[in-house]
């Protein structure tokens, strides 16, 4: 099948198009009319009173689209409550196009505001109004985007926690499976000085493991030797005052994590409530997070990407052609929505795990010598086109539809066939 999209009119409303240049405290505002001549220019302030004023201005000149460089926020809200319609062209899209207006490229908010009203003006063929995801959509994407952010803020304390502990204290390094776990955390608020852990011995740590609930995923005897033939850590007052730093480390860590975890109950509770849900959950180790995500980047906007090529295009999962002459190049995308690549090429790097027919596309890219990378990308680019059609037709992915997955599992049926 095949998605209508959103098209511009051939001709903008009162023969006018206006610009907004994007900035944190205030925002350039341009009006063009049919000859590309700019007939009004203003700065308005990021306040309620400066966002009323660009109404206000815009109706004067009786505009009714707007360009803009970014698709949400506070004052794409405001356009589109005015019943104004808003297209958006990317910042590098921008870039490029002031070379049509002079060699020099110069940055100016000003300037910048004419050139996005004058392409709107000019190139409205290649252009689509934007249209918003609905309110649960955004505010699933905000949670998950926060989320992340906050898992990539684990990860760096983690790493700062191993840093120290490295130059003051190396024994809990490696002691248990993962720094931030539950039972390294404990141990490191227990013991968080060389001269604390000369204290045990292998009966001790057992009865501290027991008492603390371990799992008993390693000996304690063994345990006690990483301890022991482990580089010395410092002791003695010195090792009294970087225990400070520790203690302030793991604080944070464990806050982070609370945090996660309450941020990962919440997108459940949101997922469930989504009327997309179902499709993004029923794909192969998708879980709670990934489905969330998935659902979040690419939208509910069907009309956004009008073919599986054009989701594959902005995910950054397919390659970027390059031809002059009798020269061509195909290199990684460059250009692309970078949180929607992260979040298909995650899930796709697991999904091989669960789906022989992503086992075996993945394993089929790395013998023709792609890295792991390159061909979690191809696998992407392949589960994309599966998604877009479950996605249009809003059904959920069933395995036993999935032909080619189908051929794989019965090869000797389809032969017959």
């Amino acid at each position: 099948m095949k998605s209508a999209r959103n098209t511009l009119p051939d001709e903008p409303a009162n023969d006018v198009t206006g610009g907004v240049d994007w900035a944190r405290d205030d925002h350039a505002v341009s009006v063009v009319n049919a000859r590309g001549r700019e007939i009004d220019r203003c700065t308005v302030e990021h306040t309620v009173a400066g966002l009323r004023d660009l109404i206000g201005m815009l109706r004067r000149n009786g505009v009714g689209e707007v360009a803009i460089e970014r698709p949400d926020g506070p004052v794409v809200d405001t356009l589109l409550q005015a019943g104004i319609t808003v297209v958006v062209i990317s910042p590098n899209q921008v870039k490029n196009l002031r070379s049509r207006y002079g060699s020099a490229g110069n940055k100016d908010d000003r300037f910048d505001a004419f050139v996005l009203a004058d392409t709107l003006r000019t190139d409205r063929a290649r252009l689509a109004p934007l249209t918003p995801d609905s309110p649960a959509t955004i505010a699933l994407r905000r949670t998950c985007r926060a989320r992340k952010d906050l898992v990539e803020h684990r990860v760096a304390v983690t790493n700062q926690l191993r840093a120290h502990l490295r130059n003051t204290f190396p024994g809990p390094i490696g002691l248990f499976s993962e720094l931030d776990s539950p039972i390294s955390r404990a141990f490191l608020t227990r013991f968080d000085t060389q001269d604390r852990a000369d204290w045990l011995s292998p009966k001790r740590l057992a009865a501290w493991l027991t008492s603390v609930g371990y799992p008993g995923g390693k000996d304690p005897a063994v345990l006690h030797a990483h301890l022991t033939t482990a580089p010395r850590g410092a002791t003695g007052p010195n090792a009294t005052t970087n225990a400070h730093i520790t203690h302030a480390l793991l604080t944070v860590l464990t806050t982070l994590i609370d945090q996660i975890k309450t941020l990962t109950d919440q997108i459940a509770a949101q997922l469930t409530d989504h009327t997309d849900s179902h499709i993004f959950t029923s794909l192969p180790r998708s879980g709670t997070v990934r489905a969330a995500r998935l659902l979040t980047e690419i939208g509910d906007c069907r009309a956004r990407y009008p073919t599986p090529e054009a989701l594959a295009c902005l995910a950054g999962a397919a390659p970027s052609t390059r031809q002059s002459g009798k020269h061509k190049t195909v290199g990684f995308r460059w250009a692309c929505d970078k949180q929607l690549r992260n979040a298909v090429t995650d899930f796709a790097a697991d999904s091989r795990h669960a789906n022989p027919w992503a086992a075996n596309l993945y394993q089929q890219a790395r013998t023709r010598g792609h890295d792991h990378p390159h061909a979690v990308r191809i696998l992407a680019r392949a589960w994309l086109y599966i998604i877009w059609h479950c996605w249009q037709n809003n059904t959920p992915y069933d395995p036993t539809q999935h032909q080619a997955l189908q051929r794989l599992l019965n090869p000797n049926q389809h032969q017959a066939a």
